[in-house]
């Protein structure tokens, strides 16, 4: 365990010191306090002058209705908050008046309100007209409301009266299943997108890790010092705590400036943080290690496969496509968190530390299932291990040609490696 420990400190220490890595994880961090800013930003550069709208400085409209046909009603338009200062005139106004009001300045528009018939004719009059130009959906929905309630308080309803005609709807889902899911799906499914990207780029850092040493003859020193098992457990232990430093060092940020710099209430009208509990921090840690080693050992085993740095993307492009199925297969079941597929790929390896931790955030996993997800990934690590060490042991001094899938075979069945 020490000489593992040595070289995952040694490890941490080459991460550590790579302008490249400092650089990304700085852009990242100013890219979250930037994008939470966003909105400080934009007040830091409006003028004065355009503080919160007013009623003092709303566009003033004229609303005309000489023959009363909205008996006084319209007086409400103030009162409900649509964005204008409403003057009504229940005397006839001519047009050239108000054409003189508008280019005056003293009004912006006017609404001109008869009756033929059965027909309410709206005429809206304003300075220019162009082919955008409509009249706006709040008048058109606010005339509406208010000519029915002018109808009704006509035939003797009082306000009260009027009120229940129009109650406030609240709507609300249930479902007849077993399972209730909680929490924004949408948003958990953000979440699991996170959740990929730190578990695969973390990951993928071991692959070229190795093939930088093997190409820099670093490994050669290594090798003759300790044992291939414990460069592979080494370096990938030390990639997976700078990783996980990286993450939360991320996500304390990410906290930080959603806490300081959006508004009171906000994040919580994104995020059911109600669902949020230690509990399920401490399994999504869980799994993000499981899943980080699942991944960091294919790709250690990938990595030893190649001879140059040129060739690793190559090399790599077979577990990107297992990790890609995986993180789909996770992604697009939480659609319909209860169905069978999403439980099969809260077990299923490569799917699992993407899907598991959501389940158990909506609260549909079952401590059954949790315990066999846990348990296969930790088979499947094991398993892993064995084939990328003793592939890794035969493969690690190979300076020639990429090794084919049929070598990678021969490898894993010789017994004379150097892991003993």
């Amino acid at each position: 365990m020490k000489d593992v420990w040595v070289v995952a400190s040694y490890t941490i220490k080459d991460m550590l010191s790579k302008k490249s890595f400092l650089i990304s994880t700085l852009i990242i961090l100013i890219m979250i306090v930037v994008g939470f800013n966003i909105p400080n930003i934009i007040k830091a550069f409006e003028s004065s002058d355009t503080e919160e709208a007013t009623e003092e400085n709303f566009s003033k409209v004229l609303v005309v209705d000489s023959e009363n046909i909205y008996n006084g009603m319209l007086e409400k338009l103030n009162d409900m908050q649509l964005g204008y200062k409403f003057e009504i005139a229940n005397s006839e106004i001519q047009y050239e008046e108000i054409k003189n009001k508008i280019e005056a300045g003293e009004i912006e528009e006017a609404l001109v309100i008869t009756k033929q018939n059965n027909t309410v004719k709206v005429e809206y009059i304003l300075e220019d007209i162009t082919m955008m130009n409509s009249i706006p959906e709040e008048y058109t929905i606010a005339l509406s409301n208010l000519y029915t309630d002018a109808q009704l308080s006509k035939l003797g309803y009082t306000e009260a009266q009027l009120q229940d005609f129009k109650p406030m709807f609240e709507y609300e889902l249930k479902q007849t299943g077993e399972q209730e899911v909680k929490g924004n799906v949408f948003v958990i499914m953000l979440l699991s997108l996170v959740l990929f990207y730190a578990i695969y780029f973390c990951a993928y850092q071991v692959s070229t890790s190795i093939t930088t040493e093997k190409t820099s003859k670093i490994i050669e020193t290594l090798v003759t010092s300790t044992k291939p098992r414990t460069i592979v457990l080494g370096k990938t232990l030390g990639i997976g705590i700078v990783g996980l430093v990286q993450v939360a060092v991320i996500i304390t940020v990410a906290a930080t400036c959603a806490y300081f710099c959006l508004p009171e209430g906000a994040l919580e009208s994104v995020l059911d943080l109600s669902q949020i509990t230690p509990t399920l921090a401490i399994f999504t840690v869980i799994y993000f290690i499981l899943g980080y080693a699942t991944y960091a050992l294919l790709y250690a085993l990938t990595g030893s496969t190649v001879g140059k740095p040129e060739d690793v993307q190559t090399a790599n492009g077979p577990v990107a496509i297992v990790a890609v199925i995986g993180f789909y297969l996770s992604y697009f079941t939480m659609m319909n968190p209860t169905s069978n597929l999403n439980v099969f790929a809260s077990i299923f390896p490569f799917s699992s530390p993407f899907c598991m931790p959501f389940r158990i955030m909506m609260g549909i996993a079952t401590t059954s299932q949790i315990a066999i997800s846990i348990a296969v990934l930790v088979a499947t690590i094991l398993v892993i291990a064995n084939v990328s060490i003793k592939i890794y042991s035969n493969a690690i001094l190979n300076y020639g040609s990429k090794i084919s899938f049929k070598d990678m075979i021969n490898m894993y069945k010789n017994k004379d490696d150097r892991n003993s």
